[in-house]
């Protein structure tokens, strides 16, 4: 007699356990050394205590604090300081001079020195304030100066053997894999080097790119924005930088900042585009009204990784985005365009990696495959990895089973049909059998006829014409 359950996780987790043999070709791949601590004091921005020391020319931190005031009305002095991300003892000087000149007034104070007094402009340093608008329009953090971004970006690196064997199967736990992919994929994420992985629709290449978020919890800092021969290039983006609070900073012994507020502690980036790209993101993008640049996905996703999903089905060729790149991912260098027609160099220390559905053929010839340094092809699971994902989503879900229907459904929709397997399947048949069972209101278990109504709904029928 049947009985009805759920599969229990000890037999699931038996493709993900490592023989010997296994972990051997892991830990030979991977290597053993520990991870690097992000927080080292060395890669940490220093706080810079005079002007000076920011890198930046007097002027533009004359120009930020009027156009600061301009955009946000009045602040207080330390409100100041913190918008611009610099210490208050380090802007009191230029405070006081624009005071002597007419252009900045104290309207009142909370008695506790001049960080505490509400500073405003006068109608003169409204005037100028006017003035520096017409430059650009950024009225932000100060901005960095292109050589010390460079040189924290190149600190910030991870270091060789930062990634162990262990650390990758932990991002992987979710996902069916062998102990020969991860073996592949391993050398590829450990060096940092371009990465191309191909294969059939629906075999999960992008799933297996997005867990690699999961490899590394460290932190790095990114600016807010970038002073280049004068232009600002605005770095840190919402959409793909989570900033991460901290601690020591939160502490009531916290004697003040611990680094540079011109920078973000974040998370390493995560950056995917697919067929929207088109050559021109890829370099600075010039705002007419603002006067100031954005930067391209890769300078935001430098210490992190960066997805181009679909490759071959963007805009523009994969040779134009192949010749694009070929320089930054041999020197690890990029070179960007203004509007006017310069050129900046910038670090290029973003992870690329390649996700494609088409034959490596179609891309390119060699010469432009061979600047990718590592690929892999992502294989249809054979019938006992298609068996383990189906039972890893019933367990996910809850959905309980009689014995013997995943055999039964192989046998019937795949081994007689000469269907082959791949990697979605069970996920998209088995949200189809759930949507019947809310629709019809039928109990929360799995039957043989409702799996075969699911199969029906997902897969294109031969027409009777």
């Amino acid at each position: 007699m049947q009985s009805l359950s759920l599969e229990s996780t000890g037999n699931s987790e038996k493709l993900e356990s490592s023989s010997p043999t296994d972990l051997e070709i892991l830990s030979q791949s991977l290597g053993s050394a520990p991870q690097e601590d992000s927080e080292n004091a060395s890669l940490v921005p220093p706080v810079p205590e005079t002007v000076e020391g920011t890198g930046l020319v007097a002027s533009l931190v004359q120009q930020l604090i009027l156009k600061m005031l301009y955009s946000r009305g009045d602040m207080l002095g330390r409100d100041l300081s913190e918008a611009l991300g610099l210490k208050f003892s380090l802007i009191e000087g230029i405070i006081e001079h624009f005071k002597q000149q007419h252009l900045i007034q104290a309207k009142k104070s909370l008695g506790m020195g001049n960080s505490t007094v509400l500073f405003a402009l006068t109608e003169s340093g409204r005037n100028h304030a006017r003035e520096c608008m017409e430059s650009n329009q950024y009225a932000g953090p100060a901005p960095v100066p292109l050589d010390q971004y460079t040189h924290i970006v190149r600190r910030q690196r991870r270091a060789e053997g930062w990634l162990t064997p262990e650390a990758l199967q932990d991002a992987y736990r979710r996902m069916v894999v062998t102990p020969r992919i991860l073996s592949r994929i391993g050398p590829a994420v450990s060096s940092g080097n371009s990465f191309l992985i191909y294969g059939q629709p629906g075999n999960g290449k992008t799933f297996l790119a997005e867990a690699l978020m999961n490899v590394d919890d460290s932190c790095v800092y990114v600016p807010h924005a970038l002073d280049c021969q004068g232009t600002v290039v605005q770095v840190f983006d919402p959409l793909y930088h989570q900033p991460v609070e901290d601690s020591e900073e939160q502490s009531v012994f916290s004697t003040g900042p611990q680094y540079d507020r011109r920078w973000i502690k974040c998370r390493r980036p995560f950056i995917v585009t697919g067929g929207e790209l088109t050559l021109d993101m890829l370099d600075l993008n010039y705002n007419a009204t603002s006067k100031i640049y954005d930067a391209p996905y890769q300078l935001k996703a430098n210490n992190g990784i960066y997805l181009i999903d679909d490759f071959g089905r963007q805009q523009c060729t994969p040779a134009e985005v192949l010749n694009r790149w070929i320089v930054p991912m041999e020197r690890r260098v990029d070179y960007l365009k203004f509007h006017s027609g310069g050129k900046i160099t910038v670090p290029f220390e973003a992870f690329l990696i390649f996700s494609t559905n088409l034959n490596p053929e179609q891309l390119g010839d060699e010469a432009f495959l061979r600047r990718i340094q590592y690929k892999m092809l992502m294989r249809s699971p054979d019938e006992h990895e298609f068996a383990t994902i189906f039972r890893r989503f019933c367990e996910s879900r809850n959905l309980a089973h009689y014995d013997g229907l995943i055999a039964r459904f192989i046998d019937k929709h795949y081994r007689k049909a000469r269907r082959p397997f791949r990697r979605c399947h069970p996920r998209d048949i088995l949200s189809h059998a759930i949507d019947l069972i809310h629709f019809e209101r039928l109990p929360f278990e799995l039957t043989d006829d409702l799996v075969d109504r699911a199969f029906e709904s997902c897969f294109l029928e031969e027409s009777g014409d």
